[in-house]
């Protein structure tokens, strides 16, 4: 332990970060580790960095092991750290420790997540406990964890376990909360002070309103789900319209908390305000009656037009509160409830002009961050899209206020209003084109936005407004932009137009389409970061139209601009010289990805050259990885490149093996994290496509190091190792017999997965990969180790996900057809660990879970149970046989449903691909398994060798009367009859 602090400093720099990481991982096992780490971030004489470490390093434990059961923490050590972060949160509260604190805070939010209240029943008592009347640095701190443990309900699903934690948070929280809330809301509201040494000097008013932030923040945590009773019956004090806390602090501008106009971060002020608006507009949405108690929500709207109203509020720093301002406009808007506000062609005609115009327009900020950071702006214009309702920008927010008009029965007056906008905006910029090019930016985004009645990220507008003609103006004034050579007309403008492309692309016909693919090409030539990328993206989406569940462009549609395209694309990720910037974008390697599934056979005569430029960028940003999304995309592309080059010509699979194995090889020498879970699919799908020509030595030199019990730890990687793992069994199982691997691999399966919650998944499938294409010879002698790991996993630590795959994992064992395996290879087995065995796993587990198989499992159900009651000897007779019967019956239960034994239409061979929309992948590095879509197949029938299940069973029923005569026909008798 007294090397921990070298550790965690060696982990910060890039040069000792893999060894040190190795070395905590070892010490972190060892009985008192965390208490030891806990008192190193708490003491002061460190060195920051080391303790701003250990707290990061805390918080992963927290995340990421603290329910490891391979190697578990100490449950001691675990107890001993609930009792003891709490108090060390509160330690921290100097404004120095803050960053620590927040790591701290962090962890105990996910510990609390998972073993909250059930393990740690007095966390509440703790946190109100230290509630203060008068030391508002420890109220911050406190509220400040209370909110990250809370918050968490906002994204859970209604359940009776939610409610119970919720019911018992609040019947400890609630009053302690409304008490300091009150306080807190009087001090700062209040002139005089009542209380001035909490109010003064300047640093306390500031900590008062940093409490109330956190205060808005629970307020909003407790009523997420339902409302509780104390809350209820406050309501007028929160929300009536001159009285309540809410009002009053929309209504309140203190001087001390002003900031600076040129400031980029919201006030403290503003992110009060902020809070109450979100709190509104989920009252608005859940408890509507609530609301209609008092004139609030009419109150409100004042409040917004009085704050936000003529563009009052032009700064970077409110465009939060301008945003949720409008948001909470928006919202009242679609309830219908407050129709009467918003129905006079007066009111809309006065929103439109007063609120919706002015945040529509560009502001200097907005130019200035085109201009000088385009990937954030690319970032914030697509973040409507991509989130959903988070509406990222004042232009999104006041956008969708002309959405709810529009949807919400004021589709004509909204239309005459803003129509009438659109074409002032646009007769000022043709009498002074150069001067007046913001008119028509603006002009063009109001009518994006009075068009769009409905919208998804991966499908564009999927609604318009049957008022508007947005193919006529997209011809009139929108196609002249994107034809435009570069320099001619306001770089913004040409954005603007392919934006528009992009948002309108269902509404375009497919020859429409194919004649602007050419503009938006060119467009990927532009010196413009901002142009290129949009085009990127609109090329991107274009290309993944669907139609009728098709994909509405075929490789022949771009066959002869594929090439072209691709090396467009990779000539921008090219140009960069750093790791960093080349992945900075990862809509260009996403349009390289698309193009490339669309494009398919027609890329092979350029393949080897794209693999090349693939293989060279991999290798740059290896050096660094820092993008998880260009990192995916980039991999998807050599992946998919490959699976259909391939496809069409087998031979080229020798000239990706070569460009890739030395690559992948210095990525698992260097244990490249980032990475490894990749090259391990890609090696697996290179393996599978030799579909059983030899092997090359190459993948047997690999198969040692994949072993290797270290390389199982990373959690990422376990689904893509078990993949390569399948692979090799499939292609060279017996190589791997000659060179003693299959203990190794069964051992794997037992010690690191079988006994994972997480990973017992992966661990059945390994074996199921076993079973199937090793000799069953071979496997006697590890049959019975293998059953009683499956067996003390079932007793120790059982879960319902472990039951069914036990059940799964016998009934494919009866199942497959495989020489010298039939079902009483395994029953014998199972009955020599413990005579009787057999008949209670079968009644206990098998026949209890088999009905309950997926609908693409029930064949193998029906013919794993066929099979163990036709084909076996033991089943016949003492003990087993008293399974007999009921086993026939859950077999019956399997084929009450036989339409899901139809086969499945064969899957479109890239359609894995396209179905996947990444744009919605948020986890960073190490988070999850990151598959790769492209390197996939579909999974081979194990039971492929029968096509009629009903048909086989009534075969299989029949021999079995061969061999035993009418006693066959009184069990099938006693056990319901003949299946039909």
């Amino acid at each position: 332990m007294s090397n921990l602090p070298n550790l965690l400093l060696a982990s910060l720099s890039p040069a000792t970060r893999k060894q040190a990481e190795q070395n905590l991982q070892l010490l972190s096992i060892q009985s008192g580790f965390l208490d030891h780490l806990l008192r190193l971030v708490l003491e002061q004489s460190q060195d920051r960095a080391i303790r701003l470490s250990g707290s990061v390093y805390l918080k992963n434990i927290a995340k990421l092991r603290w329910e490891e059961d391979v190697q578990p923490l100490p449950s001691a050590d675990k107890a001993t750290l609930r009792s003891q972060l709490v108090p060390a949160m509160l330690s921290l509260s100097s404004p120095a420790d803050k960053a620590i604190r927040a790591q701290i805070a962090e962890a105990v939010a996910l510990i609390a997540e998972l073993d909250f209240p059930n393990h740690w029943p007095d966390l509440i008592d703790q946190l109100v406990s230290s509630l203060s009347a008068s030391d508002y640095h420890v109220n911050v701190g406190v509220l400040e964890t209370s909110h990250s443990i809370f918050q968490k309900w906002r994204a859970h699903v209604r359940s009776d376990e939610l409610f119970t934690e919720i019911n018992l948070v609040l019947s400890k929280f609630m009053d302690p909360f409304l008490q300091l809330f009150r306080q807190t809301a009087s001090l700062l509201l209040s002139n005089p002070s009542p209380s001035p040494a909490l109010t003064s000097p300047k640093e306390n008013y500031i900590l008062l309103a940093q409490a109330m932030i956190l205060l808005n923040d629970i307020y909003y945590d407790f009523t997420c789900h339902d409302l509780p009773p104390a809350i209820e019956d406050s309501h007028e004090e929160f929300f009536a319209p001159e009285r309540g806390w809410f009002q009053a602090f929309l209504l309140w501008d203190p001087t001390a908390l002003r900031g600076d106009p040129d400031d980029t971060v919201p006030s403290l002020t503003s992110k009060i305000k902020t809070g109450i608006f979100e709190i509104g507009e989920l009252f608005i949405k859940l408890y509507p009656e609530q609301l209609q108690k008092t004139t609030a929500v009419e109150t409100f709207v004042q409040s917004v037009w009085s704050l936000i109203g003529s563009n009052k509020l032009p700064g970077v720093a409110d465009d939060a509160l301008v945003s949720q301002a409008l948001r909470f406009i928006s919202t009242a808007i679609r309830t219908g409830y407050y129709k009467s506000l918003f129905s006079s062609r007066d009111t809309i005609s006065s929103l439109v002009q007063g609120v919706v115009i002015p945040n529509v327009g560009l502001r200097d900020s907005d130019i200035e961050q085109f201009e000088d950071d385009p990937l954030e702006f690319v970032r914030l214009d697509l973040a409507m899209a991509a989130t959903g309702t988070d509406l990222a920008t004042r232009r999104h927010a006041a956008a969708d206020v002309l959405q709810a008009l529009v949807g919400s029965g004021f589709e004509s007056e909204a239309t005459e209003i803003v129509g009438s906008w659109v074409n002032t905006g646009l007769a000022e910029y043709a009498s002074n084109k150069e001067a007046n090019w913001k008119s028509k930016d603006s002009a063009i985004y109001l009518l994006t936005a009075l068009a769009t009645r409905g919208s998804t990220a991966q499908h564009g507008v999927t609604a318009t407004n049957a008022l508007v003609d947005v193919v006529k103006f997209f011809s009139d004034y929108v196609l002249e932009d994107l034809q435009a050579a570069s320099g001619s007309v306001h770089t913004i403008l040409q954005v603007d137009a392919i934006r528009f492309l992009l948002t309108f692309r269902n509404q375009l016909t497919k020859p429409q389409l194919l004649s602007v693919l050419p503009l938006l090409a060119r467009h990927l030539q532009s010196d413009n970061y901002v142009t290129y990328t949009y085009a990127a993206i609109t090329i991107d989406r274009v290309l993944s139209i669907k139609q009728s569940n098709q994909l509405l462009f075929a490789q022949a549609d771009i066959h002869d601009s594929a090439p072209d395209l691709i090396n467009a694309l990779l000539s921008r990720v090219e140009a960069s010289t750093t790791p960093e910037k080349v992945a900075e974008n990862d809509h260009l390697m996403k349009c390289v990805m698309r193009v490339i599934v669309t494009g398919r056979q027609g890329l092979t005569s350029t393949s080897e050259r794209t693999l090349i430029r693939l293989v060279t960028i991999l290798g740059v940003i290896s050096k660094n990885p820092s993008n998880p999304r260009f990192d995916q995309y980039i991999f998807e592309s050599i992946s998919a490149l490959m699976k259909f080059v391939v496809a069409g010509s087998p031979a080229a699979l020798p000239t990706f093996e070569q460009a890739l194995f030395g690559p992948f090889t210095i990525i698992l020498q260097q244990d490249i994290d980032q990475y490894v879970a990749y090259v391990f699919q890609v090696l697996a799908q290179m393996l599978e496509l030799h579909r059983g020509s030899e092997v090359p030595a190459q993948y047997r030199s690999i198969l040692p190091m994949l072993l290797t019990p270290a390389l199982w730890q990373q959690k990422g990687s376990v689904p893509a190792l078990v993949r390569l793992l399948k692979a090799f069994l499939s292609q060279d199982s017996s190589s791997m017999v000659s060179n003693n691997q299959i203990g190794p691999v069964l051992a794997v399966s037992q010690q690191r997965l079988i006994p994972s919650k997480v990973n017992d998944v992966w661990g059945i499938e390994l074996l199921q990969s076993v079973v199937f294409n090793v000799n069953p010879t071979i496997l006697l002698p590890f049959i019975k180790p293998l059953l009683l790991t499956l067996l003390n996993r079932l007793q120790s630590n059982p879960t319902e996900k472990y039951s069914y795959l036990f059940a799964k994992f016998i009934i494919y064992a009866m199942a497959v057809n495989v020489e010298g395996l039939g079902p009483d290879y395994f029953i014998k087995a199972v009955e020599e660990i413990q005579p009787g065995l057999w008949g209670q796993l079968i009644k206990g587990f098998v026949i209890t879970e088999a009905p309950k198989f997926p609908h693409r499992e029930r064949k193998l159900g029906a013919v794993g149970l066929t099979r163990m009651l036709c084909q076996s000897d033991m089943m016949l007779s003492e003990p087993s046989v008293q399974a007999w019967s009921p086993s026939y019956t859950a077999l019956g239960k399997i084929f009450s449903e036989p339409q899901h034994f139809a086969k499945a239409n064969a899957e479109d061979n890239g359609r894995a691909i396209t179905a996947i929309d990444f744009e919605e992948q948020s986890a960073g590095y190490q988070a999850a398994f990151s598959r790769l879509a492209a390197s996939e197949n579909p999974e081979p029938d194990p039971v492929a060798y029968v096509q009629n299940p009903l048909q086989y069973l009534q075969q299989e029923l029949d021999k079995l009367k061969g061999r035993i005569g009418p006693r066959a026909d009184a069990m099938i008798s006693a056990a319901g009859g003949r299946i039909a």
